[in-house]
């Protein structure tokens, strides 16, 4: 019965003859000469965990932290694993104290915050490495925490409050900024809106004098040609027309009171009436264009003195 060896899963059992190792008894049933051989080390070959303790390290900077992490790890080989280190779990503990140490005091308070991944991977290659002759597997390196000192974390504090308050004054210069550049635009916009709505208006202004100069030139040319042609009723319409737009002027004053006109009252009515002679040559027709002349004819022989002359006839008719 003694030379039965029972060997539970996940464990392997190494066999010495005599104090020498021979063989790995694996789990299940395995029997063995008793008292010649027996069991030396029983070696745990699932993935087990190591508790690194908490360590004071000085970074690059000289800044003193505090931190302490994993180690996961899986033995390979239970012969190496029992023979080639005295104390597995001490060997491995040390080895990754030294090289934590190593690792963070080669970088700056900053990136050993900000570079945990880094930290890990470069433990689990140098671990691994140095534990490779031991048939250990090193599968994971994690650091838990790091813990700076109080004065360091107040600075970081109001580091991290500057560096905010400064991204806010930024964002709002930045928006201030893009606020006038767009009212700045708009008022660009509306100016040349403006200028080209001025320059529309011009435009049109001219367009409606020259049409104004054109008619009047039109209606200058028909009394000069009605002119030239022996018609004097066209010049006395023409005068009598500005002759009435003066006097209107007049009326328009915001200053005047009373209003004083610089020429008799007779002479307007009687430019009116060369107006309405005028008008009476134009649509009488031929037969009454004759009927005007005699009655012309024989108002000019009238008496001068039942006679009121019209400020616009012509010089003979003033020199009857």
């Amino acid at each position: 019965m003694s030379g039965i060896k029972i060997v539970r899963q996940g464990y392997h059992y190494t066999i010495e003859h005599f104090g020498r190792f021979t063989t790995v008894a694996h789990p299940g049933f395995n029997f063995y000469m008793p008292f010649f051989y027996r069991v030396g080390r029983r070696v745990n070959m699932m993935e087990q965990v190591l508790d690194i303790p908490g360590q004071e390290i000085i970074t690059k900077d000289n800044a003193m932290v505090s931190t302490d992490g994993v180690v996961f790890f899986q033995v390979l080989d239970a012969a190496k694993a029992a023979y080639e280190v005295s104390d597995l779990y001490v060997a491995i503990m040390q080895l990754t104290t030294t090289n934590l140490r190593t690792v963070m005091g080669s970088m700056d308070l900053d990136e050993t915050l900000s570079k945990r991944d880094e930290i890990n991977a470069r433990l689990l290659s140098v671990v691994d490495q140095a534990t490779e002759s031991w048939g250990v597997k090193i599968t994971r390196v994690e650091i838990k925490d790091i813990r700076p000192p109080a004065d360091i974390v107040n600075a970081m504090g109001r580091q991290m409050k500057a560096e905010r308050e400064k991204r806010a004054v930024i964002l709002e210069a930045e928006g201030s900024r893009a606020s006038a550049i767009l009212r700045a635009e708009g008022e660009k916009q509306g100016q040349i809106l403006e200028a080209e709505g001025r320059r529309e208006a011009a435009f049109r202004d001219a367009e409606a004098r020259e049409r104004a100069a054109e008619a009047e030139a039109k209606a200058t040319q028909v009394v000069s040609d009605a002119i030239a042609g022996g018609n004097t009723q066209a010049i006395n319409y023409f005068i009598a027309q500005k002759y009435v737009e003066a006097v209107s002027q007049f009326a328009t004053s915001p200053n005047a009171k009373t209003i004083l006109f610089p020429v008799e009252a007779t002479q307007l009515i009687g430019s009116l009436g060369g107006i309405g002679e005028l008008a009476k040559e134009a649509f009488g027709g031929g037969g009454g264009s004759g009927s005007g002349d005699r009655k012309t004819a024989a108002s000019d022989n009238a008496t001068p003195a039942l006679r009121k002359r019209s400020p616009f006839e012509s010089g003979g008719s003033s020199a009857q």
